[in-house]
């Protein structure tokens, strides 16, 4: 019988292997995207190269403004949305700790004791059964999983790649905090730019109103005329409280992106900002992006966390042990339970072999592929998307430029030219008509190089956070959980 069995073993175990679930025909389907691969040589070959011209830390202090700075020290130290990130990264890294203790052996002690009556018929031995007896026991417990496919460990990098992006994301959340202030803190400097210039136009329009009324007086100008200068005061008073309202919302948006209530926004002044920089790129823009870009750079780590994901799956796969030992006393009645003849002990290996499981190992694979492949293309299009954002940040400044040329062309011209109609209107040599027609173009002038002062500025703030806003790449702070 036991030559037949010997036998036989070989056999029944290539069957049982046979019959295990198969993970065969199951795979990903996408590939990474290469950042060189991507064309933007053309694009990209006018602008200005230096090497040091990626983004600094604290990017922000390039444009010379000590109120912007602290409004960026207030917010990286009160914004909601940065305790929140760091709330997930801190998240994420009690996972990724609790991950490896599956790699690792386990021990326990555990005790029970009770008193009670025993069945009569039961598996109690004379002279307990049919009577009331204690029941006392203390084991220390030592458990080991082997792991010989690598499923815990493959667990754990997933989770410590998941931990990884999350702390890019805190990262992430920092770039686009500032950002976010700095545009709206540029669109700010231009609406008081504005309001400037409609301070100054509402001064104008009254010395030509008084100019009018003198004119009409000496009957050079008809009430017409006078008429015509009266309206235009209210509306230049019209425009300085639209102006006003707007710096107010910017104000308010400031101290709430700051983690400040209201009043805060009370005590910002006049912002000071000067545009910096310019269209200068640093060198090797799509390889090097990836390293400085912390959403890209994060997605990149839920790739290989969902890589690490796969390994885990297929490794269910196959056969799992467990290594079991114990050792403590038991007794049962009332002698003395801690003696050497109530000692107990033994080890308990288990081999758990996967046969049939309905499908469930082969859809948990399925659903890990599925995840690779998003989080692949996800990365290709944050990629893409990346080297997009440098480009049409380059175009937005380098079109900028040209204009604000012209438009300093213009408004040189346009204030000459109603200069000259003032003078020349009282001197009595040309109408009101005109006067009012060079105003409005020195007014569209001047408006139109306010809106291009902060177009620029924001331009310059978004090349900033397309070039991923000073970050370099963090010591992970879970590498202790690293063998």
């Amino acid at each position: 019988m036991n030559r037949t069995l010997r036998l036989l073993l070989p056999a029944i175990s290539a069957a049982l292997l046979a019959a295990c679930a198969s993970s065969r025909g199951l795979h990903a389907r996408s590939t990474l995207q290469d950042p060189d691969q991507l064309q933007a040589q053309r694009t990209l070959q006018a602008a200005r190269i230096d090497a040091a011209a990626w983004p600094q830390p604290q990017w922000w202090q390039a444009f010379g403004d000590p109120q912007l700075d602290r409004l960026m020290d207030e917010a990286l130290a009160g914004n909601p949305d940065l305790r929140i990130a760091d709330a997930r990264l801190r998240q994420a890294l009690a996972l990724a700790a609790a991950a490896d203790t599956t790699r690792k052996p386990g021990a326990e002690i555990s005790g029970q004791g009770a008193a009670g009556r025993f069945a009569q018929n039961g598996f109690i031995p004379p002279p307990y059964n049919g009577a009331w007896a204690g029941f006392e026991q203390i084991n220390a417990m030592l458990s080991w999983n082997l792991d010989l496919w690598g499923k815990n460990r493959a667990t754990y990098e997933s989770a410590v790649g998941t931990a990884r992006a999350a702390q890019l994301d805190s990262q992430a959340a920092r770039l686009t905090l500032t950002v976010s202030i700095a545009r709206i803190y540029a669109q700010m400097a231009g609406d008081y730019q504005q309001l400037d210039i409609a301070n100054d136009t509402l001064k104008q329009r009254q010395q030509i109103l008084d100019l009018t009324r003198q004119r009409n007086h000496e009957g050079l100008d008809s009430m017409m005329e006078v008429r015509q200068a009266e309206a235009a005061v209210p509306a230049a008073r019209e425009q300085i409280g639209l102006l006003v309202e707007s710096t107010e919302q910017a104000r308010n948006a400031l101290a709430a992106l700051i983690g400040a209530g209201p009043d805060r926004a009370l005590t910002i002044q006049h912002p000071q900002i000067q545009a910096a920089g310019g269209d200068v790129l640093p060198t090797s823009v799509p390889s090097e992006l990836l390293g400085h870009r912390p959403d890209l750079l994060a997605q990149r780590w839920r790739v290989e966390a969902a890589a690490r994901g796969i390994a885990a799956a297929h490794a269910d796969f196959y056969p799992n042990v467990n290594l079991i030992a114990f050792a403590g006393f038991q007794n049962l009645g009332t002698a003395a339970f801690l003696t050497w003849a109530n000692r107990q002990y033994g080890v308990a290996p288990a081999i758990t072999l996967p046969l049939f499981d309905a499908g469930r190992r082969r859809a948990a694979l399925a659903g890990r592929d599925a995840d690779y492949d998003a989080a692949v293309e996800q990365y290709n299009k944050a990629l893409d998307e990346g080297l997009h954002d440098v480009a049409d940040a380059l175009t937005a400044m380098r079109s900028l430029d040209l204009l604000r040329r012209d438009a300093h062309d213009g408004l040189t011209t346009a204030q000459q030219a109603y200069d000259l109609a003032i003078a020349r209107y009282r001197e009595g040599l040309t109408n009101h008509l005109n006067v009012l027609s060079t105003e409005s173009q020195l007014l569209s002038q001047r408006t139109l190089n306010a809106q291009l002062s902060a177009q620029t500025l924001i331009a310059t703030i978004d090349l900033t956070r397309a070039l991923g806003g000073g970050f370099t790449p963090p010591v992970a702070a879970f590498e202790e959980h690293h063998p």
